[in-house]
């Protein structure tokens, strides 16, 4: 969802359902995201670097547990009330979603049509691993045209690398068995790959992978950046005098002094991982496959607002809710220090639009040290994501992404060819 400083709307107003004593609905409307999860934590394979599976002790929940039939009713309420678009668009993750079992969903179905204003139109996007989709979920999300994004990063051995199953197996076929069937069933499906400390230095063994042997046309990549801590330590709520300086031991992985576990992408890695595959898709495939960070980089050389929230001057129009209503400034931000409030007791659409969630948003660009005010490159990238700002720049500013020095490179290497495609198209 494209998140540009237009789409934040300031004082709202409301109203309250006092038949139902609900929370405050705002009657102002806006544009926002929620990715929801239903399920929470719960998942039926253990990826290494997931970055969500230790919720299920820091917010106490138990395995299993899944969004209430008067909760889930109350969130599709109020999400529709609180947008204005001609599209809603719901997104279902976890966990993984597809354990809540058909009927779940088909509940979502039916509680969307219950609530859909007239004119308008409700989408739903499923984010899963793919190893439980059979006929009969295919059957369900063709005739509800769900579009669905699966999780793999690449070739066998690069894909179980970290995507292991509970009992530490490989998870590759049951993936492509899921591909498969969303292919036999001509479902519209998205990849996403998690960029980590493997697989990023065989970058066109993945892109191609992707492009060839599963035809995805729209790609996303997201790098895997996880500090040590991550499990107990809230973004942004680092220690400032134990950040790494930049390019230093510390601020890479495979180091005993390393602040980030030895899975996350290192960052020259990560520019080269963007540079050569930006070189395959400009020779081969411009317009004919969608990668995430690339289309962003074009429409933002033309000078127009970001596609994605992590390259746009501001961010916050991305919540998260937990099974529980519980609802967070992001969905890497789901730490007890970011809830924004619950459901229950507060409307999405008051949160969504709150000071405090104006302030988070806002604070992606004021928060920028000077090293990144003065590079040529600020626009393209504003900082990258706020959740993997935790080292020091080299004049010892706080706050400096992890990645820098990737971003960097890749856009040093890409600036070129991505000016060309921007005159272009414009």
């Amino acid at each position: 969802m494209q998140q540009t400083s237009s789409e934040i709307e300031h004082p709202v107003t409301f109203y309250r359902d006092h038949a139902a004593m609900e929370p405050l609905a705002p009657a102002q409307k806006g544009r926002f995201h929620a990715m929801a999860k239903p399920i929470g934590s719960t998942c039926n394979i253990d990826c290494t670097y997931c970055y969500y599976l230790h919720k299920e002790h820091l917010l106490e929940q138990r395995r299993g547990q899944r969004m209430r039939p008067s909760m889930l009713e109350r969130y599709i309420r109020q999400y529709i009330e609180a947008q204005n678009g001609e599209e809603i668009i719901f997104s279902w993750q976890g966990g993984e979603p597809t354990m809540l079992g058909i009927d779940f969903f088909r509940d979502i179905v039916e509680l969307q049509k219950r609530y859909a204003p007239e004119g308008r139109r409700i989408l739903n996007d499923l984010q899963t691993n793919g190893t439980m989709l059979d006929d009969e979920w295919c059957t369900f999300l063709k005739e509800h045209d769900f579009l669905v994004g699966v999780s793999i990063d690449g070739p066998r051995d690069l894909h179980d690398a970290f995507r292991v199953d509970r009992k530490g197996a490989p998870t590759f076929d049951k993936v492509m068995r899921g591909i498969s069937m969303l292919r036999k069933y001509a479902i519209r499906f998205n990849t996403l790959t998690v960029v980590n400390r493997i697989n990023a230095r065989r970058p066109l063994d993945v892109y191609r992978f992707l492009r060839n042997e599963l035809g995805s046309t729209y790609i996303q990549f997201i790098p895997c950046v996880e500090p040590k801590s991550f499990h107990t330590v809230a973004p942004q709520h680092w220690s400032i005098e134990a950040m790494p300086m930049l390019g230093s031991s510390a601020a890479r992985p495979g180091n005993a002094d390393s602040v980030v576990t030895d899975w996350s992408v290192d960052p020259d890695d990560w520019g080269y991982f963007l540079s050569r595959t930006f070189d395959e898709w400009y020779r081969k495939d411009v317009g004919r496959v969608l990668v995430n960070l690339f289309e962003t980089a074009v429409v933002q050389t033309m000078g127009r607002p970001a596609q994605t929230c992590v390259t746009a001057e501001f961010c916050g129009k991305a919540l998260a809710i937990e099974h529980d209503g519980e609802v967070y400034s992001c969905d890497h931000y789901v730490y007890p220090a970011w809830s924004l409030g619950n459901i229950r007791t507060k409307h999405i659409g008051e949160m969504a639009f709150s000071a405090r969630q104006q302030d988070f948003g806002y604070a992606k660009r004021d928060a920028l040290p000077d090293y990144c005010r003065q590079c040529k490159h600020v626009k393209l990238c504003w900082g990258e994501c706020p959740k993997n700002r935790f080292v020091k720049s080299p004049d010892g500013a706080p706050g400096l992404n992890y990645l820098c020095a990737g971003i960097r490179r890749f856009h040093d290497h890409a600036g070129p060819s991505l000016r060309r495609l921007a005159g272009r198209c414009a």
